[in-house]
């Protein structure tokens, strides 16, 4: 059997590659801390279970529509006029997950043999699925100094005269930084002069620690250049619910609604009805998953910056945080992803290399904070056992 050369361009996620590893390790018997998945420790909202499951009695187990309940893609609307975002029940389609959004979303929009200006580094998703479309990546760095995000002037040094989709992210994966709105706006005008179809990964924009988040969907000129894409997965910890979300410019819908018709006919329709009463119901878990959030990545960050060898910025949202290790690689001789394995096979510590999120990321470890602060104490104790056992820097 010879395989389409187009499925080969899919990569795997570093994250479930060594969560898998950990689990195999864990099932010989070793004890593994576990910051590698994104996954929140906290449990989905008592109102939030409830609704599914009365959902699930009152019979909502059939088909939905394609798009979406009408109440839900009502619900998403309203809740998005918090964030500035104006737009209208039927611009949204609902999809099992944040992921089936991003792939549905740039199927729409990325054509064969253009370029895609997307972030290295990044969710590795952006790039598999812009090889897959046969597009080209086009990578824009992110600047350490200004907290990992990206500039308008750092987008036009980038720009093809291919280029038609910019896909931004923040609160970023897997730095946690989150781009000023001055910023914002100034790549909101970059894009409107280059003209650009710019696709928005917000999914941590529940957890961004300010609570004062901006959409570029909400600015000037954007909302018809604009598709967001969301989920439930993060904000209200429900990863394994798999209910996400796209809100699109008016000529993008049909083709989306027709692609989920052909691909997954419908998202669960009684994990629907659980959405709509996470977003109509109490947002106080939100606000309390946001404050221990923000807690845990002081306390992380502070120990992190302890220990000789490793510097690491507070972030702005999300639960990751990105320490810059180089002096450490340097110490062992070792490349990042070298060094992340011997952290999880020698001291039970299982995070990732930078590296899983593009080039850019050598030199760096993301660490997700999603567990216990007793869980978290004892990895960053291990790490820095890990650490003290390292030949000393050369004089």
């Amino acid at each position: 059997m010879e395989l389409v050369p187009r499925v080969l361009r899919l990569t795997g996620e570093g994250a479930f590659e060594v969560l898998a590893a950990a689990k195999k390790l864990e099932a010989a018997g070793k004890h593994i801390v576990h910051l590698e998945i994104g996954q929140p420790d906290f449990p989905t909202p008592d109102h939030i279970v409830e609704a599914g499951v009365k959902a699930l009695r009152d019979g909502y187990v059939k088909y939905a529509p394609p798009a979406g309940i009408p109440a839900l893609r009502g619900a998403i609307a309203e809740y998005l006029l918090d964030r500035g975002v104006k737009t209208t029940a039927e611009n949204v389609v609902v999809t099992p997950g944040g992921k089936s959004a991003l792939f549905s979303t740039l199927v729409a929009l990325v054509h064969e043999e253009t370029d895609v200006l997307l972030p290295n580094i990044g969710f590795p998703a952006y790039e598999a699925i812009t090889r897959f479309l046969g597009a080209d990546p086009v990578f824009y760095a992110l600047d350490p100094a200004r907290g990992f995000t990206v500039t308008a002037d750092e987008l036009r040094a980038k720009v093809t005269r291919d280029t038609r989709v910019l896909i931004l992210n923040s609160p970023h994966n897997p730095t946690g930084g989150a781009i000023p709105k001055r910023d914002l706006e100034e790549i909101a005008e970059f894009a409107q002069q280059r003209n650009l179809m710019v696709v928005t990964d917000e999914i941590y924009s529940g957890l961004q620690y300010d609570g004062c988040f901006s959409s570029i969907h909400a600015l000037p000129g954007m909302a018809e250049r604009t598709a967001i894409v969301d989920g439930f997965s993060k904000s209200y910890a429900m990863t394994g619910w798999r209910l996400g979300y796209a809100v699109l410019p008016t000529q993008v819908v049909d083709p989306v609604v027709t692609l989920a018709t052909n691909t997954f006919s419908c998202t669960a329709t009684f994990v629907q009805h659980a959405g709509v009463a996470a977003l109509t119901g109490p947002q106080s878990c939100i606000r309390e998953m946001r404050a221990e959030y923000s807690k845990r990545g002081r306390f992380v960050t502070t120990l992190l910056n302890t220990i000789p060898g490793i510097r690491c910025e507070m972030p702005r949202g999300a639960f990751y945080a990105f320490p810059d290790v180089r002096e450490l690689l340097e110490r062992a001789g070792k490349t990042v992803e070298e060094l992340a394995h011997d952290l999880l096979h020698e001291h039970g510590v299982a995070c990732l290399a930078g590296t899983a999120f593009g080039s850019a990321g050598e030199g760096y470890f993301r660490l997700s904070y999603a567990n216990s602060p007793a869980n978290i104490a004892l990895g960053l104790e291990r790490i820095q056992h890990m650490v003290a056992q390292l030949p000393a820097v050369a004089a």
